[in-house]
Parts: C-alpha cells; sequence; structure tokens
C-alpha cells in the first residue's frame, strides 16, 4: 500500500525483511540489490512490481534470465535504435521479487538530438523488416539447434583409451566446464535476439496509437488494437495442433481411448495396437518438436511445466477439443469475421481524415504496425517457450550430475546456486574427481541448499507492494504503457490503494458480457474453469489458448494493449479487461460479473 497521502509508493529502504528471510540479498547477484551505494537514485526513482514475466519469488539460479531480458531490451533501445523518449529499464531484486524501472529522457534538446538516429536505424529495420525476420528465424533456430547438443555426463572412472591413443589432451572435468559456459552464453545469445525487433514492434505499434489518438480524439483504445488484429501467429501453432490431433483421433477411430484414459503412457500403449492409433502416434511426434516445447508459465522459472515434459497437460486439452470434435463445435478462430471488421473499421477512420495526404499517412502506420505485429506475438514461443524449454533441460542434466555425485539430494536443488557458483562447484567437483580425494561440496552444499530452501519459502509467504519510489510525471517508455499497462492511471489507482465494487483496466478487447467469475491464480487450477465462466486471474500464458474456447471473457491483475490476455482475446473475440491491479484480489469465484470490454470495466452484480 502506498504512504497514506504521501503522493508516493514506500521507499525500498523502508521495506522490512521478513522474519526467516535474513540474508536473502546473498542469493542474488551483489548489483540486483538496493544498496547504500546508489540510495539516492534508487530512492528517488518509480519502481514497480513485474508481476506479468516474475509472478513468484526467483530461485538464486532463475534471475538470470530476468538480468539477459532486461539488459537486452535496454541496450536496443538506448545504444541500438536510439529510441527518442527513453533509455532502458532498470531492474532490482527485492525480497526475491522482481522490481522494473522505466529510464526516461524528458529533455527535449536531448530527444531532439536522438530523432535523426532512431529514423536512420528503426528506418532500415522498417524497410526491410520481412527479410531481416526471415533470418531472425534462422538465427534463433541454430541458437536452439546448439543448445540441443549441450551435453552434461557424470565423470567417469577412467577416460576412454582412444582419448590417450588420439593423444585429445583433454579430459572430461573440462568438458564439463566448457559446456556450461556455453550453456549460459547461449543463454544470452537468445535473448539478445529475442529484442532485435521487439522494441521496433512496440515502437511501431505506439506510433500508429499515438497518431490515431491525436486524429480521432474520442477513438477507443480496442478500435486501434482491432486494426491491427486477425494475424496468423506461430504462438497459436501449439493450440493448433492440439486441434488437429483431436480431429484426427475422431477421423482415426481412436477417440475413446484418449478420452477415457488420464495416463499418457496407457494412452500410447493402447493407440499402438492399431493401424489408426499408430497413424495417430506419428502425427503426435511431429507435432510433439517442437510445438510442445510449450511451457504452462512463463517460461521464467525452471519448475514451470512444459507440455512436452508432462504429456498430461496437453492430453487433457486434446480430450476437451475431442468432446468439441463430436459435439460438432467449430474449433476455428473467427478470424475472417476479425478481418472484416478491422479493415471496416480502418476505413471508416481513413475517411473521417481531412486529407490525402492525412490518409497516406494514417495508411502508412497502420500498414506498418500490421507488419511488425506477427513478430510481437512469435517471438514468445521461439524464446520463451522453446529455447527456454531446452535451457532448463540442460541445467537439469547438469544439476542429475552434482545430485549423483553427492553434492546434493534433488536434481533441481542446483538453481539454489547463483550461475556464477556453479562454475566453482564444477571445479570442486572436477578437483575431487582428478585428485582422487575428497571435493568439499558434498559436504557444503547440503546444508547450505537447505539453509536457502528455508529462505526462499519465508520470502514466497510474503506479499510484494505493486511499486516503491515516487510516481513519474509521464510515462513514456514503449514497452512500459503497452505491455505492462503502466501509466498515469494504473499509477493513481495503486496509490488509492485498490478499490470496492467496481474495478477499472484497460478495454483490451470489446464486448460485454455478464457470467460467474473463476479466480484461477496457477496453471494448476486450469481444469477447474467451466463453460460461459469469465476468466479471472493475475496474467494468462500463451499455452492457456485451450481455455480461451470454454470462457465468456478474462479479466487480468496486469497487462496493457500488447499483453498476451488482449491480444489472443481479440483473436479469439472475447471481451477482456486488462490490468485491473486489484481483480483477483476483489472477485470471488461463483460472483456473477459484467465485463465490459469497450469500456475496461468489470463490475461485481
Amino acid at each position: 500500500m502506498a504512504n497514506n497521502g504521501s503522493g508516493r509508493f514506500p521507499s525500498p529502504f523502508e521495506i522490512k525483511t521478513p522474519p526467516g528471510a535474513e540474508g536473502w540479498e546473498e542469493l542474488y547477484p551483489y548489483n540486483l540489490v538496493f544498496s547504500e551505494d546508489r540510495r539516492e537514485y534508487e530512492e528517488s526513482t518509480f519502481w514497480f512490481q513485474d508481476g506479468m514475466h516474475w509472478r513468484e519469488v526467483l530461485y538464486p539460479f532463475d534471475s538470470i534470465f530476468m538480468e539477459f531480458a532486461l539488459t537486452s531490451l535496454s541496450q536496443y533501445n538506448s545504444r541500438f535504435y536510439i529510441i527518442p523518449p527513453a533509455q532502458g529499464v532498470d531492474y532490482r531484486v527485492l525480497n526475491g521479487y522482481t522490481y522494473l524501472s522505466p529510464v526516461p529522457i524528458t529533455d527535449g534538446a536531448t530527444i531532439g538530438a536522438r530523432v535523426p538516429h532512431f529514423m536512420e536505424r528503426a528506418g532500415y529495420y522498417f524497410q526491410n523488416w520481412d527479410q531481416l525476420y526471415e533470418q531472425w528465424k534462422g538465427k534463433i533456430k541454430k541458437v536452439i539447434d546448439e543448445l540441443e547438443s549441450i551435453q552434461f555426463k557424470p565423470l567417469p572412472e577412467m577416460v576412454d583409451l582412444d582419448w590417450v591413443t588420439g593423444g585429445r589432451g583433454l579430459g572430461s572435468n573440462f568438458d564439463m566446464q566448457k559446456e556450461y559456459n556455453r550453456l549460459i552464453e547461449l543463454g544470452y545469445q537468445v535473448w539478445q535476439y529475442h529484442f532485435e525487433f521487439l522494441n521496433l514492434g512496440y515502437a511501431a505499434y505506439l506510433d500508429f496509437f499515438m497518431f490515431c489518438k491525436q486524429a480521432f480524439p474520442s477513438i477507443p483504445e480496442q478500435s486501434i488494437a482491432k486494426m491491427v488484429s486477425g494475424i496468423e501467429v506461430d504462438l497459436f501453432r501449439p493450440d493448433d495442433e492440439l486441434k488437429r490431433l483431436a480431429q484426427l483421433a475422431v477421423d482415426q477411430g481412436v477417440a475413446d481411448i484418449l478420452k477415457n484414459n488420464d495416463d499418457p503412457a496407457v494412452v500410447m500403449d493402447k493407440l499402438a495396437q492399431s493401424a489408426g492409433g499408430q497413424k495417430w502416434l506419428d502425427e503426435f511426434e511431429i507435432s510433439k518438436n517442437p510445438w510442445f516445447n510449450f511451457s504452462t508459465g512463463t517460461g521464467f522459472y525452471h519448475h514451470d511445466t512444459v507440455w512436452r515434459e508432462d504429456l498430461k497437460v496437453p492430453f487433457s486439452f486434446i480430450r476437451n477439443y475431442i468432446t468439441q470434435v463430436e459435439e460438432g463445435t467449430s474449433l476455428e478462430r473467427p478470424l475472417e469475421a476479425i478481418r472484416v471488421e478491422r479493415d471496416r473499421i480502418a476505413e471508416e477512420y481513413a475517411d473521417l481524415l481531412p486529407s490525402d495526404e492525412d490518409r497516406a499517412t494514417f495508411q502508412g502506420k497502420l500498414g506498418l504496425a500490421r507488419t511488425v505485429f506477427p513478430y510481437i506475438e512469435n517471438h514468445n514461443f521461439y524464446v520463451e517457450h522453446w529455447s527456454h524449454s531446452v535451457f532448463w533441460r540442460k541445467m537439469k542434466e547438469l544439476g542429475q550430475v552434482f545430485a549423483q555425485a553427492g553434492f546434493w539430494p534433488e536434481t533441481n536443488d542446483i538453481f539454489y546456486l547463483r550461475r556464477d557458483e556453479i562454475p566453482v562447484a564444477i571445479y570442486d567437483l572436477s578437483t575431487g574427481w582428478a585428485v582422487g580425494a575428497a571435493d568439499r561440496g558434498s559436504k557444503y552444499w547440503p546444508r547450505e541448499i537447505q539453509r536457502r530452501k528455508g529462505i526462499v519459502a519465508a520470502l514466497r509467504a510474503w506479499t510484494p507492494p505493486p511499486a516503491l519510489g515516487v510516481p513519474p510525471e509521464v510515462v513514456t517508455e514503449p514497452f512500459t504503457i503497452m505491455l505492462w499497462g503502466i501509466t498515469n492511471d494504473s499509477i493513481s489507482a495503486w496509490l488509492a490503494g485498490g478499490t470496492e465494487g467496481d474495478l477499472k483496466g484497460f478495454a483490451g478487447s470489446p464486448g460485454t458480457v455478464e457470467g460467474p467469475a473463476r479466480v484461477i491464480t496457477s496453471t494448476a487450477e486450469l481444469e477447474q474453469v467451466q463453460a460461459g465462466e469469465v476468466l479471472v486471474c493475475p496474467i494468462t500464458a500463451p499455452s492457456w489458448a485451450p481455455v480461451f474456447y470454454r470462457i465468456a471473457a478474462a479479466v487480468t491483475d496486469i497487462g496493457g494493449m500488447m499483453s498476451h490476455a488482449a491480444i489472443v482475446c481479440r483473436e479469439y473475440g472475447l471481451p477482456a479487461v486488462v490490468g485491473t491491479g486489484f481483480g483477483t484480489q476483489t472477485i470471488k469465484t461463483g460472483q456473477r460479473v459484467r465485463v465490459d470490454g469497450t469500456a475496461g470495466t468489470v463490475t461485481i452484480l
């Protein structure tokens, strides 16, 4: 909550350490925590808690992608494309939770001096977008192939004889260190590529958005968004594969096997006994790689379930789709209707403009927004889902090597180490192996990991405030507005400390519906969602797409116009209100609510 009436949020230096979490700062790199070294800057700055990407406490190792992501995002704003009114997004960890701060540029002369650089650099990408994007896909797939090639194996009793006779001159311990270094470098490379296009995508969309707001002062925000909808994107492909497999199960006469068995191993065993079942299994293998490298969460945590690794998740969705196929329900997204509506709205607004020159500007900005839009969603599959799935699998392989060597009891205990501690642990393991004497790690790490687990548990029981520090006069950074939905209005709502009754958020997707609410705070609860309910959640994940066929509308705590929930609801023709701030705290499961996605309001009836 805010300091009452002070017009600011608590200082990060006023926030107490939760009991039992003393020493939590050692779990993260020294530069990630608030400190006396930077107190003047940190206290006078606005920080918001990023629950969209990091909804829970960061494990010591899992902070890696937060650092890679925000450094990469920032460098493209500040050093590559020279975004005129914004530098990067600064980041800190407080009591295990992630806080971000957009760094604005408010000096008019500096902004003006940056414009020609932005026009030249961004202009090159916009003019060559399709060709550069194809090149990007090749680059990202190459990194994924390299990630797949990494191997971690236990150190052998003796190296192969041919390493001796072939004069290899390098040991297995050298290989382990090298593979770990390569894994970290590839993880960083993925994130450098991630933002190569994304900042420009948001900038182009924001440019179109601002033009519309100026040209048509009363235009609803989702009318702007609708003009850019109805586009095929790879992020919907995993869901499309589920539908394809559901239809195939019905066509091949094996639907009952999938519907009547919960255990994927049993299902596959039974399917293998018939020609139709074998055909289904062959197609399933084609779908599985790559499309089931799909996380049920954000992909930023090592424990987020991946479809490929827990087939119960995609199989449960397939079962639901089979039922819909058998009932004759169409599983197609209403793409054609969305495109007709999109073009109608664009034409009507173009006709309102006073001159041919204005219409040409409008069409140019709209065309660019539509060109860049698929990337805004697609990159998410290639990076946060596919790349991360492989990355976490490889880290777990390494964790298993250490567990077998007695360094810790469970594979996933490796994630209680910071990334800079792992090379030291590898060296400790290597030394014991090379010398033939005892390592220290098998005595040191079990008790240290136990201590850290206690700290993480204490941090998990704490609720982070939505923001810290001094609110900005104006928010200008494109991601902050479009993705996180942080605006002067949402900051004011946080300062007011919540709400009684109606909720206000972003009009994410138009339409009005009434229905019973279903409050969901984790993926595990998704199976509870019934047809016709209003989904109320902190955020949605891309892998929740099958649920959008059952719900009547969506309400989220976090997110802006370009958040996943807003985009998906527009593509599925469902009303959505996003970035309400307090939806999951205010609404209870079973309450009837009215969701007005046109006005951006949610009313408890």
